[in-house]
């Protein structure tokens, strides 16, 4: 699992979702609402943040546990932070994550025009396996239209062998 000095990964929790709203805001055009985010922890969701050793929240996933199947529902870093091996961290939590759970299966979607993290996950280790036809909200040319989704999945035992923690 990749350890960034001075991070650390906890339980998000309702005190978080301020922080959460700023940077999902910053992140996406379209973004989660903190609705979203609130009926996640409510419901169980596995939901985590990434803080810097002040406390201050640099990132954050959530996901659902599933029968076998973890599926991941968000997950982003700060934009200023991007690029630092933060999100592989995060990725290494969710495994962790979906191990804990007994999943077999880890997937996900992502906005094919997303390609920062579409290249980390294929970096990962996730694949392509399918794509769904106007799932995102979108803009074109200032007009609400709709975008694709790329589905990626990989197995957790593959995953976990790739990043060494079989």
């Amino acid at each position: 699992m990749i350890q960034i000095e001075g991070t650390a990964l906890r339980a998000m929790v309702a005190d978080d979702l301020d922080a959460v709203m700023d940077i999902e805001a910053r992140a996406y055009e379209f973004c989660w609402s903190r609705g979203n985010f609130a009926d996640s922890l409510v419901a169980g969701y596995v939901a985590q943040v990434l803080c810097d050793a002040e406390g201050c929240v640099l990132g954050y996933f959530v996901a659902l546990a599933g029968v076998e199947e973890m599926h991941l529902l968000n997950i982003t870093v700060d934009p200023r932070l991007q690029g630092q091996g933060l999100g592989l961290q995060l990725l290494d939590a969710v495994l962790l994550s979906a191990s804990l759970h007994e999943a077999r299966l880890l997937w996900l979607e992502v906005r094919p025009s997303n390609l920062r993290a579409l290249q980390l996950y294929q970096r990962y280790g996730l694949h392509a396996v399918a794509r769904r036809k106007g799932y995102y909200p979108a803009l074109l040319d200032g007009k609400p239209a709709r975008e694709d989704a790329i589905v990626m999945s990989c197995p957790v035992a593959a995953l976990r062998q790739r990043r060494g923690m079989a």
